[in-house]
């Protein structure tokens, strides 16, 4: 189903030919509605209705990646727990208050499935295999997948930061994740040399070892790794990104993110 009826075409180019338009009627156990890119900015109300209206007539209504998105914005989530892809996660959260969200692969709550997307999708689709099928054929699927390895619904949706970064040492590792979690408003550095028990000189040093930059220059890479985050799946403006990210200024911010990626 697509929103006209046309093929629904990729970021990527390709193609994925439609049954029908949204509004005519389908009779169906569950509806999977998928989005990507900047879910936030769609809003076709008529969209929205049809959903509502699937979900009457006793549908389950499942959310993929940004799908979960829709779903709020369609007022199907109230009341609900859910999960969302992690890239989604931050405006999800601004704009859905009343959503109880949860950092899981998947959320199977009632009539409501939500699911973070990419392979989490397959973690999913063996669940609910399981449920409606039994354990045999949700492992002969699993088997057939290469799947060894099952993930339960509460796994993290994104590698732990020793995987991420490369990096073994526990006060790098420590200090990075208060980088990542103070972008808006960056802590200095004895701060961040308390919090990792050295003295600053020490954890200068540490950094450039481990990650061959220094304490400033990675605290400014989180950041701007977290701005194009929020360029690509919000419609948040530059301005509002460059305060977000912790930058005095819009134009403090555009100097600092032409210098690492070369474009403005």
């Amino acid at each position: 189903v697509s929103v006209d009826g046309a093929p629904a075409r990729a970021s990527n180019g390709a193609s994925v030919a439609a049954d029908r338009a949204v509004g005519q009627s389908i009779a169906c156990d569950t509806l999977f509605v998928f989005a990507a890119g900047d879910p936030a900015s769609f809003r076709d109300t008529a969209t929205f209705a049809w959903l509502r209206e699937i979900a009457r007539q006793g549908a389950v209504v499942a959310g993929v990646s940004g799908g979960p998105y829709l779903l709020a914005r369609a007022g199907l989530l109230d009341g609900y727990r859910a999960t969302i892809h992690w890239e989604h996660r931050p405006a999800f959260a601004e704009s859905f208050h009343q959503i109880a969200i949860e950092p899981s692969l998947y959320v199977i709550d009632r009539r409501r499935v939500t699911c973070a997307g990419g392979t989490s999708g397959l973690d999913l689709a063996i669940e609910l295999i399981e449920r409606e099928q039994g354990h045999a054929l949700a492992t002969q699927v699993g088997d057939w997948f290469i799947r060894t390895q099952p993930r339960a619904a509460d796994q993290p949706q994104r590698a732990s930061l020793r995987e991420r970064y490369g990096v073994a040492n526990d006060r790098v590792l420590k200090v990075l994740a208060r980088m990542e979690a103070t972008v808006e408003e960056p802590e200095p550095r004895s701060a961040l040399a308390r919090l990792a028990g050295v003295s600053l000189r020490h954890l200068e040093r540490l950094f450039a070892v481990h990650l061959g930059e220094s304490l400033n220059e990675a605290y400014r890479r989180v950041r701007l790794e977290k701005a194009v985050q929020l360029l690509k799946t919000t419609g948040l403006s530059v301005t509002s990104v460059a305060i977000a990210c912790g930058f005095r200024s819009s134009s403090h911010f555009s100097r600092a993110f032409k210098a690492r990626y070369g474009v403005s």
